[in-house]
């Protein structure tokens, strides 16, 4: 029997409504999804009305399928994890992988369709019966299953808690144009689909909650399962939240209704209210009206698309206050939802408009609002802290900060590259942070009123209709009385970088004469301030400076010159922006020591200070202080020196790098590096080693970024200085406590989570030996999850000339003698102990420790291993290794590997090679070996790697 609960609109008003929509809509998607709870799955009916707006006559249909893009590990977004270095979906299990199951697609004639997958496996081509003409419309209709992923991978599907978060969850048309836009589900929150008129009927549990942003026209129970009506007038798709409980508050404000969940746990209800209004007001302000009945704003949404940097610290530490936090936190979902919801550009190849308008909009609101607004908020007055370059930059300098931490490691990319080929930090953050700064600037240059006017009047002219970049050009330019073509030729269009320098300035008696040099030759204009006792006194703007020009000023008192003073125009190196007039001494920068690291402060020469603690067995835990320039951003010249006390030795050891970086291009031969690098140390009691080695070397990669191929060429010069305690007859050194080596050597590594492949080519040259080594390295993760990896190492003397007399410069089965000291030994010279079962697998990449080691001719070998369990894996390696005057030797050995962090913590547990059963032999504890990392930078890469 069924039970009417309520209903919400009269039939009458909903036909009309639903006619209207029919009107005006280019589709239309009527769906009866049905949850089963128990395996995750909506039965689905759906009625595709697919009306052509185009010039051509169709054969065929596209729709998207995004729901399928998790049903195995050949998708487009399994590869697009696969680059990002995060292998969740390739090991999943069946149950929590998602999918679409098509049980019928036929025609109005009920005539079934050909239909099939495209190779993405997330987008389905229908081919016609018949021919679809121009304004012509076609009827089809399809039964399908679509089971749901776990929210593990994309926050999409269904959660541990008995909820269900359904975004692009049913079957949309693809977007023709003329041409076919087929966009594949890569984790990017840009599915290309045309607005539709959509009624769905939900039929779900009767304890359970949804909320969408469709409108609910009503709802009734029948048994224990509710129906629920919901409508999308011109709309893309509908999402649709449904939980066990409801956290969501409808908040009426006079100019949009809003359905949210975001809240703060310490900021009050009433508040938060205060602040929606507050937020829905500026965006009315800016934008105009919504559309649509309703706006969902979720904790959903937000999470997957946040406020990157301080304010990702856990709650407890975030240092802004709590109206400040919320209002950022609403201010950017909200923006995102109300963007998404109205225009329909194309997301992959023009998203730059969007994030342009949203990023603008930001900034905007903080300068209106919280214009004194501290980077670091209540840590910037923080003894300790308040120092600091970044405790004294303003909320929205972060925009050109991190746009600048991508430009500076010369991985920046343009505003019109595809948001499918822009690495993760660029699409997440710094792309999305240029485009707004470049509104930002454009406003500066050109006058608020008219950018402001200008994103406006965009917004109204193409909410609910396809548009362009270049509709949003011509808005922008007829509203400018500047010319303002260098913004969309130069700024969106390249990568080239913005720089400018005041060269030189001349005093006359009532002027200034300026020569302001462009270093990088991108035409755009640039700003000059005239800085009296930190106040501004005056303000220009120069134009078409190509190399080098020269600009009279009026005298305005000013003490001092700046380029870019209020820092909105994101340039490359602001260390050379400012002229003190006060004489020679005073334009010099200050020395500026500062403890730990900082921002780039245009102002000082910075020196970075911070204790550091090193460790081997010989100089024991030793305390020192590192030195360096490093700042936040990367530069071209970078000194870091760290001396430190060796309590064991009573001396100070330590080392000293220099470096110069010089970027070429985006692509090919990109960087050269120039070094020199000494360091000193223990490699023995009362014995110390000294390296000196200068370098230069050349990277290649190729123009995609997302490849994660890199080619490097390093030639470098290693001089060893030695002093041995002559007490010492044990260490076996027979050569020369001196010597020097030249070395070539060449890297070709393709890095990927699914397949990795590495090799190099090295050569060495002395005095005393000339040697040429090959080593290969390919790891595969297979679709039954298991991982093989394979080693391959060859190794020859062309020239030996201490065969015989020292295994020094001798190949090595299982630990080198890294006589040009580049491997991170704890105890470097030891043979037994704990010390000597550290291993780093280079050379032999044995594990167990076999007689006679060394070879002084040549050595081949292959390392293996298989997982059987996780992290629990089966190694073996085997050989040949030929000694001079003696037949060459297979050797081999076997054991368990505990791969728990791959090259960064491992443990090996020999069991059977050339020594026999050595799991059953005596003292069995000091046959384990184990790999382990220190060093920080080295770790931090294991994180930033899915980055950059």
């Amino acid at each position: 029997m069924k039970k009417l609960v309520y209903i919400r609109k009269p039939i009458l008003l909903l036909i009309i409504l639903c006619v209207n929509g029919l009107s005006m809509a280019q589709h239309s998607n009527k769906l009866k999804a049905t949850l089963d709870a128990e395996s995750k799955t909506f039965n689905i009916q759906q009625e595709i009305i697919y009306e052509n707006n185009s010039k051509d006559t169709l054969e065929l249909i596209y729709f998207n399928d995004w729901a399928n893009a998790y049903a195995n590990k050949n998708t487009a977004l399994a590869k697009r994890f696969s680059e990002e270095f995060k292998k969740g979906l390739h090991l999943a299990k069946d149950v929590e992988r998602g999918n679409t199951k098509i049980t019928s697609t036929v025609d109005d004639n009920y005539q079934g369709l050909d239909w099939e997958y495209a190779p993405g496996k997330d987008i389905i081509k229908i081919n016609l019966n018949h021919p679809l003409p121009p304004k012509e419309s076609t009827k089809i209709f399809i039964t399908y299953k679509v089971k749901l992923p776990s929210d593990k991978f994309t926050t999409y599907g269904y959660d541990n808690r008995g909820g269900y978060y359904l975004k692009d969850w049913y079957l949309t048309p693809a977007v023709y144009d003329g041409e076919w836009h087929l966009y594949s589900n890569k984790n990017l929150e840009d599915i290309y689909t045309d607005m539709a008129n959509t009624s769905i009927e939900l039929i779900i549990p009767e304890n359970l909650f949804a909320v969408s942003n469709f409108h609910e026209l009503g709802k009734n129970l029948e048994g224990n399962v509710q129906h629920i009506y919901l409508q999308g007038i011109n709309q893309k798709s509908g999402e649709i939240i449904i939980r066990p409980y409801n956290q969501f508050v409808k908040h009426v404000t006079p100019e949009i209704t809003i359905l949210t969940d975001l809240q703060s746990p310490k900021y009050d209800e009433i508040s938060s209210g205060i602040s929606i209004n507050k937020v829905s007001k500026y965006i009315y302000e800016n934008l105009g009206d919504f559309p649509h009945k309703q706006l969902l704003v979720s904790e959903l949404d937000y999470d997957k698309d946040p406020l990157y940097g301080i304010n990702q610290l856990p709650s407890f530490i975030r240092p802004y206050e709590e109206q400040f936090q919320f209002e950022m936190k609403f201010l950017k979902t909200a923006l995102n939802s109300f963007i998404k919801e109205t225009m329909f550009l194309d997301p992959r190849n023009e998203k730059w408009v969007t994030d342009a308008i949203l990023n603008y909009l930001m900034i905007g609101f903080v300068e209106e609002y919280y214009p004194d607004q501290k980077l670091l908020g209540k840590l910037s007055s923080i003894w300790g802290v308040r120092n600091f370059h970044l405790a004294k930059m303003n909320f929205n300098e972060q925009y050109p900060l991190l746009h600048m931490l991508s430009a500076r490691r010369n991985i920046d990319q343009s505003l019109t590259t595809p948001n499918d080929s822009l690495v993760k930090f660029n699409q997440k953050i710094a792309n999305r942070y240029k485009a707004g700064l470049g509104l930002a600037y454009l406003a500066d240059y050109t006058g608020k009123e008219h950018v402001d006017r200008s994103v406006k009047e965009f917004y109204i002219n193409y909410r609910l209709k396809p548009s362009t970049a270049a509709d949003f050009k011509f808005i922008v330019v007829e509203n400018s009385d500047k010319d303002i073509n260098w913004f969309f030729d130069e700024y969106v269009s390249t990568t080239q970088k913005i720089d400018f320098k005041i060269k030189k300035v001349r005093k006359m008696e009532d002027s200034l004469v300026v020569i302001l040099k462009n270093k990088e030759g991108t035409n755009v204009p640039i700003s000059l301030f005239g800085i009296k006792n930190d106040t501004v006194v005056s303000n220009y703007w120069f134009t078409d400076i190509t190399d080098q020009q020269a600009f009279r000023i009026p005298k305005n008192g000013e003490d001092r010159l700046v380029l870019n003073y209020d820092q909105t125009i994101p340039e490359f190196n602001q260390r050379d922006n400012w002229k003190s007039l006060n004489g020679f001494f005073s334009s010099n920068k200050k020395l500026k020591f500062q403890f730990f690291k900082d921002a780039e402060d245009p102002y000082y020469n910075q020196v970075f200070y911070v204790p550091v603690l090193g460790f081997n067995k010989y100089d024991g835990l030793s305390p020192g202080m590192r030195l360096h320039n490093k700042t936040l951003l990367e530069r071209p010249f970078v000194f870091d020196l760290a001396p430190s006390y060796a309590p064991n030795e009573k001396t100070f050891v330590g080392y000293g790098k220099f470096n110069f970086r010089k970027y070429h291009g985006k692509s090919g031969l990109y960087v050269t590096n120039y070094s020199l690098r000494g360091s000193t140390s223990h490699f023995q009691e009362n014995s110390r080693y000294s390296t000196v080695s200068p370098s230069i070397g050349f990277g290649w990669r190729p123009s995609n970024l997302l490849l994660n191929k890199r080619e490097a060429l390093i030639f470098r010069s290693i001089s060893v200085f030695r002093d041995i305690d002559p007490n010492l007859q044990s260490l076996g050194l027979e050569t020369d406590p001196d010597y020097n080596v030249f070395n070539a050597k060449y890297y070709n590594t393709t890095n990927n989570i699914i397949n990795y492949l590495s090799w190099s080519v090295d050569a060495q040259y002395s005095d005393k030996f000339t040697k040429l080594a090959y080593e290969l390295e390919y790891r595969k993760l297979f679709e039954n999850n298991r991982q093989f990896n394979l080693r391959f190492f060859a190794g020859k003397f062309l020239r030996n000339e201490t065969a015989g007399s020292t295994e020094f410069f001798s190949f090595a089965l299982d630990r080198p003698t890294d006589y040009l000291f580049d491997y991170e030994y704890l105890g470097r010279s030891e043979g037994s102990g704990i010390y000597s079962q550290q291993i780093i697998v280079a050379e032999g990449g044995f594990k167990s420790k076999l007689e006679n080691p060394f070879a002084n001719d040549w050595m081949a070998t292959i390392n293996t291993s298989v997982n059987i369990w996780r992290w629990i894996e089966l190694y073996g390696d085997m050989g040949f290794i030929k000694n001079k005057g003696l037949k060459e030797r297979f050797v081999y050995d076997s054991g368990i590997r505990l791969n728990l962090l791959t090259d960064y913590f491992e443990l090996y547990f020999p069991l059977y090679s050339n020594n026999g059963w050595e799991i059953s032999q005596p003292q069995y504890d000091q046959k384990i070996r184990f790999v382990i990392t220190f060093s920080p930078r080295t770790l931090t890469g294991l994180f930033t790697r899915k980055w950059f």
